[in-house]
């Protein structure tokens, strides 16, 4: 008679025979399951596995201890960085200019501070926390809150000088006859050198705190999710790191509408309006919101555990595509071992020469994020906020379109290494031809003693602001205002006004010596008070009368969507042509070569050659730029980085040869998973394609299982 019995596998491993568990029969059933191991080390293991912060781990929040959640705070925490650097940073570029006295070159600095810290830090970074037992989500939610600390350094110099003083708002800015010249009352130069060292400090700690951000928050994400999923999931993140810097150039230019000094100043007293050439906005304001918000998201990062459930069982089931030539030693694990890593993939082609693309790419991201909205404020003639509105409305479309678009495209059409990178030259190429667009150019705006003469003669051996109805006036300060005639002026003394009217938000200028008496007066219609005014100069800006703003808006959606296209396919190329186990020291190689070569000089170059097309200094800010030489330069940039890019991105991918002779480019790698059956003794096979929903695991080319 045969015994039935019913053979279960315990949770722990091995068998256990359920038919002697209720019979007593004198003897001691024997527990054939591998003991765990006891002790307070299996019990700090168990803790650390856990959501929590240190020994706070209640059961509730263990429902979080998901990538997707994982991906949600992950991608909060990318959309500050990218609104907080890439946003307010670029927005407030040109207010805080005029605001502390400084030059693009200086702002340029200021731009490339961050980049600087994550150069610096990137290496010890990305190899500390990238070892086995080291918790990613650690560093990640540190990084978070060192972000915050900046932001708070950024907005301190509003609260370390005096209020803001219009210029333009007092008598001495009229035309007096025959006074004594003073020291200009509105002159800030002094103030710029610490102003410069003060943003660089802050700028530092945002680079050092976002360092983990893009490196080891991305190998976080792909140890945690299958190969088939990680290009969504990274798409995902990084649309949202693209949705962060639109967010920054809307709700940044929305702050600049408010007056910098609105707490104790009402901006309508001083009868200037957000189009008025001495405006300065609130650019101090978004840095205190991110600053608040990097503290609620650092929270939840620090609570998740070094690693995911199911995270083993996915590493085993990845096909590696690494380049031929890498090695099969084991991960390196001690800190001597770097020089030995950092040859192992400075000896990858494909991999360098990616690196090398990205660099040219992270110029031309990096120096026109700082310095795009300057040439849309100057080259279309609109406000500083206009720019930043109209620069974030296409960033959204564009950047987080063509982000999550590239990581589509990998997906849906199951592309290998050789495939991506093919993407990569297309896109690129699309967008090399669109770049194009800087060839639009508009005439400089009529400024008076600049660009056009005055009506009256000048004066003999004195600077182009002098002439024979402004000589006597003793002016100073630079405070622009627009003309009836249409033509700017240096300010109300330059063009010789003698009386000023406030009318409602805006100063009106009468008795103008420089401004033709032959003219008709327009007037100015005050909603408020339902009355109107004549007027010989109001000081607004000019209105602008070139009609390319939105062709250029178009064409320049089209250069940023097929540049984030070739994003998300490039960072996947990167990430399958090394070793699994070299990947977070890979990605930070990378952005060491990506910021030193790159995003470090690129601010700096940029800043140079806009400052080379100024035509009028004041209290060492840049008050007029010529439009031909500033479109000139950002061609001629944009279309030597583009070129770089494709040759890069060709010869990454004629560089590169799959692993085991796999010539196939197209598409991923088929492969059969063998796995045990549940009866004993037998083995099944899962045939490519097909999927067991009883064990919870596919074939490893499909790359799915139950948990994900």
């Amino acid at each position: 008679m045969c015994l039935q019995c019913t053979m279960t596998v315990s949770d722990s491993g091995g068998c256990v025979n359920k038919a002697f568990d209720a019979v007593d029969d004198g003897f001691h059933t024997i527990d054939l399951r591998t003991r765990r191991e006891d002790g307070p080390q299996a019990d700090r293991a168990d803790r650390e596995s856990r959501c929590g912060w240190g020994a706070l781990r209640p059961a509730w929040l263990q429902r979080f201890r998901t990538a997707k959640w994982a991906l949600f705070w992950l991608c909060w925490a990318g959309a500050i960085q990218g609104m907080v650097v890439n946003g307010f940073v670029n927005v407030v570029i040109t207010t805080i200019e005029k605001r502390f006295g400084l030059r693009s070159m200086q702002t340029g600095v200021i731009a490339g501070g961050y980049d600087m810290a994550s150069f610096l830090c990137l290496a010890p970074v990305t190899y500390l926390g990238g070892r086995t037992a080291a918790s990613k989500p650690r560093w990640l939610g540190w990084g978070v809150l060192l972000m915050g600390v900046g932001s708070l350094l950024f907005a301190m110099p509003h609260f370390l000088v005096p209020q803001y003083k219009v210029a333009g708002e007092e008598e001495d800015d009229l035309c007096r006859v025959n006074r004594t010249l003073s020291s200009a009352p509105c002159s800030i130069s002094g103030e710029g050198s610490w102003a410069v060292a003060v943003f660089v400090a802050a700028q530092l700690l945002h680079g050092a705190g976002a360092t983990p951000l893009f490196t080891l928050g991305v190998t976080y994400i792909d140890e945690n999710v299958s190969k088939k999923m990680s290009s969504v999931y990274l798409g995902v993140y990084y649309t949202m790191a693209v949705v962060g810097p639109a967010l920054g150039y809307v709700v940044g230019g929305q702050m600049l509408q408010l007056y910098t000094d609105f707490l104790t100043v009402d901006s309508e007293t001083l009868g200037i309006t957000p189009v008025s050439s001495v405006w300065i906005g609130a650019w101090w304001v978004g840095f205190i919101l991110s600053a608040v918000l990097c503290l609620v998201v650092a929270v939840p990062l620090l609570a998740f555990p070094y690693e995911l459930p199911g995270a083993d069982e996915i590493k085993a089931s990845k096909v590696s595509e690494a380049h031929e030539n890498a090695t099969k030693s084991a991960a390196f694990t001690a800190l001597r071992e770097l020089p030995c890593a950092a040859v192992e993939l400075f000896r990858n082609p494909t991999f360098m020469f990616l690196n090398l693309a990205g660099a040219s790419e992270g110029m031309l991201i990096s120096g026109f994020a700082a310095f795009l909205p300057k040439l849309i404020e100057n080259q279309f003639g609109v406000s500083a906020s206009q720019a930043a509105l109209l620069l974030g409305v296409i960033t959204v479309p564009a950047g987080g379109g063509g982000t999550f678009l590239g990581g589509w495209l990998v997906k849906r059409w199951r592309l290998a290494c050789a495939g991506i990178i093919k993407l990569c030259v297309a896109s690129t190429l699309l967008a090399a031809i669109f770049c194009f667009s800087f060839v639009l150019s508009c005439d400089d705006s009529p400024f008076s003693g600049v660009t056009v003469p005055y009506d009256s003669p000048s004066v003999p051996g004195g600077d182009g602001l002098l002439a024979q109805c402004n000589a006597a006036c003793g002016c100073s300060d630079l405070a622009g205002v627009c003309g009836a005639d249409g033509k700017a002026y240096g300010s109300p003394c330059h063009a010789g006004c003698t009386k000023a009217i406030r009318q409602g938000p805006v100063t009106l200028y009468t008795g103008c010596a420089c401004i033709p008496r032959t003219i008709t007066l327009p007037l100015y219609h005050d909603t408020e008070s339902n009355t109107s005014a004549p007027y010989e100069a109001i000081n607004t800006a000019c209105a602008s009368e070139c009609p390319y703003l939105w062709l250029f808006v178009f064409l320049s959606f089209c250069v940023m969507l097929f540049t984030f296209v070739a994003t998300m396919p490039a960072l996947s190329a990167t990430l399958r042509c090394v070793r699994e186990e070299q990947r977070s020291f890979a990605l930070g190689v990378q952005w060491i070569l990506v910021r030193l070569l790159g995003t470090i000089p690129a601010p700096l170059l940029f800043g140079f050659l806009i400052d080379l097309a100024c035509r009028l200094w004041s209290a060492g800010a840049c008050r007029l730029y010529d439009n031909l030489y500033m479109s000139r330069y950002m061609l001629a940039l944009a279309l030597v980085g583009k070129l770089c890019s494709l040759l890069f991105f060709f010869f990454a991918w004629w560089f590169y040869r799959p692993p085991a002779a796999k010539n196939n480019n197209a598409v991923s790698p088929a492969a059969d998973l063998v796995l045990h059956d549940k009866s004993n003794g037998t083995l099944s096979t899962i045939a490519n394609g097909t999927l067991d929903r009883n064990n919870g695991y596919c074939n490893a080319a499909l790359e799915c299982s139950d948990h994900i």
